[in-house]
């Protein structure tokens, strides 16, 4: 019997959680950390803002080129053995960070970190997906995702705290000691059993079937979607702090606010699940779409309305949050909509080309900023919210499927 088919929950499937959410939170971690540290590098290694604007491109372009390889190895050689690849890549790219003597080594090291974090979230709900039964598959999925504002919390952290204290170099060593989750997960981690039994054996096979073939239409309308969700999200989420200090709020009322919005996309991560499980992937989608579209209205197009009652603002923020947990249906349904011999393929592409298209949003922002204004670019977001909640009806229902090839 395979672990999906499993009427009850059994050991393997939570080590399965447990180490695919501890190799996602430090993943994010460990690209997000390096924003918090900008200014101890500068200080260092003298460079300016357009060197940190390059490291993060470049880190950016690596998750692409990372994920799209990783997908293809995953089929290939397995999940469990890409999740310790790409454990084991991004711990040491930041090592290498951590060891740089200038820019060019710096860029390296950035880009090994953006492979490894580019390939991992893939092949993780992909094993998730294949071993947990179908009736807990959305929460599983949704608990997994939730690694992400956890990883951002935890950079957060020790890049305000410990990095004055103990110099950014050291915080980067440091964690790169997560290289030790490649090692528990290749002795404690279950391979997936349907991989065992139905994956491929040949790199890139069944790539024909995705780009032109008979999952093509499904794999462009996938892509879509979560090009359009992602929109809604870099929109609202990149100018967001600029745009509250625009609006009369200091430094740590605006950080107040964000707080509110973070602890949100944590409940909405997570409760995401139970609605995905409950209603279907569509229907929840659509709930948490419009709830984030109906938080961004009273913060951008309707702000003068409710200005002067800033509880009610605070309640909109938490709803943005809330809305973000639309992410956390793209690991268990992308795994529904595709055969075991693409699944990590499809999945890993998906999300990393439209991660590529989702950075033209920031700049999408910057051209509509002169003329209408912040409230207008971030309104906007809105919009593609709700084209997203349209979208997912494009695609099949998938709740419960029983995954068996």
């Amino acid at each position: 019997m395979l672990l999906s088919e499993s009427p009850r929950l059994q050991p393997a499937h939570y080590r399965i959680l447990a180490l695919a959410f501890l190799g996602w939170m430090f993943d994010f971690y460990d690209l997000i950390l390096y924003t918090f540290l900008t200014r101890f590098i500068s200080a260092d290694l003298g460079l300016t803002k357009l060197d940190h604007a390059r490291a993060l491109g470049i880190s950016f372009t690596a998750t692409a080129v990372g994920g799209i390889a990783c997908g293809f190895l995953a089929d290939r050689y397995g999940r469990r053995t890409v999740v310790s690849w790409t454990i084991l890549l991004y711990s040491a790219g930041s090592l290498l960070s951590g060891l740089s003597t200038g820019r060019q080594m710096l860029f390296l090291a950035r880009g090994l970190t953006g492979m490894g974090v580019g390939g991992e979230w893939a092949a993780g709900h992909a094993l998730v997906a294949e071993t947990f039964p179908p009736h807990s598959r959305g929460r599983a999925g949704a608990i997994l995702q939730t690694g992400a504002p956890v990883g951002v919390g935890l950079a957060a952290l020790v890049g305000t705290l410990l990095a004055p204290r103990i110099g950014w170099r050291a915080c980067l060593i440091y964690s790169s000691a997560t290289a030790l989750l490649a090692f528990v997960a290749r002795r404690g981690l279950p391979e997936s059993d349907l991989w065992l039994r139905q994956g491929t054996r040949s790199f890139a096979a069944g790539l024909d079937r995705l780009i032109y073939g008979d999952l093509a239409k499904r794999f462009y309308l996938a892509l879509l979607l979560c090009t359009v969700n992602g929109a809604s999200y870099w929109l609202t989420y990149s100018w967001l702090p600029e745009y509250l200090r625009s609006r009369g709020l200091g430094l740590a009322q605006s950080g107040a606010w964000l707080g509110v919005v973070v602890g949100g996309e944590i409940v909405g991560y997570v409760v995401y699940g139970w609605f995905s499980d409950h209603l279907g992937r569509r229907p929840a989608f659509v709930l948490f779409a419009l709830t984030m579209a109906t938080g961004l209205l009273p913060l951008t197009i309707f702000w003068d309305r409710f200005a002067a009652t800033p509880s009610l603002l605070l309640g909109a923020m938490l709803l943005v949050g809330i809305g973000t947990g639309t992410w956390s249906n793209f690991g268990p349904m992308l795994a529904e909509l595709f055969p075991t011999q693409v699944r990590n393929s499809a999945m890993s592409s998906v999300l990393n080309v439209s991660r590529g298209a989702q950075f033209g949003a920031p700049v999408l922002i910057t051209l509509l900023e002169p003329r209408y204004g912040l409230s207008a670019g971030i309104g906007l977001a809105a919009g593609f919210a709700v084209a997203a909640a349209a979208l997912i009806w494009t695609l099949p229902e998938t709740r419960a499927r029983t995954i068996s090839a």
